[in-house]
């Protein structure tokens, strides 16, 4: 079991969004789902929290009311290796009524934000040569989703 487990919180569509975010990522399962008895303060039958598990990584959902709303000050960060990866993971993210961002990030249909991100662009930006690294920086901050090719292209001076 990990030690720290990301917690989030929905209004009503926690199990929804763990059903979705397992359909997407290799290796994930929900793990369990607590459900709401008579007693309340959700319907009985319906869901209370969902344990799940993304590439390894587990969660808890609540379905806690419309009292918080997820923002940007959070996001999961998700290192995407190739344009193949990074275009899969961004077209299903954004499905259903998601949002692309600029340099690499979306919010869901749920509006949790995502980056997806592919390790080149850390390399990228720190090359050594500041002309290099600039072009880099300059080229990633006018993209949405994140293009390996365009981003070497930029390294490169083409």
């Amino acid at each position: 079991m990990q030690k720290i487990t990301p917690f989030l919180w929905f209004d009503d569509q926690a199990e929804e969004a763990a059903n979705f975010y397992v359909s997407i990522f290799r290796n994930s399962w929900v793990m369990g789902v607590t459900r709401y008895g008579d007693g309340g303060p959700g319907p009985a039958g319906t869901a209370m929290s969902v344990t799940f598990t993304l590439d390894g990584l587990e969660f808890q959902a609540l379905n806690g009311g419309p009292e918080f709303s997820f923002t940007e000050a959070i996001s999961l960060f998700v290192s995407a290796v190739t344009q193949d990866e990074i275009d899969h993971l961004w077209e299903e993210l954004t499905r259903g009524g998601g949002e692309p961002g600029q340099c690499g990030w979306l919010k869901d249909k749920y509006g949790l934000s995502w980056q997806i991100v592919p390790p080149i662009l850390n390399e990228l930006l720190g090359d050594p040569d500041p002309d290099k690294s600039s072009r880099v920086m300059q080229a990633m901050l006018g993209m949405s989703k994140i293009d390996i090719t365009a981003l070497r292209a930029a390294h490169d001076g083409e």
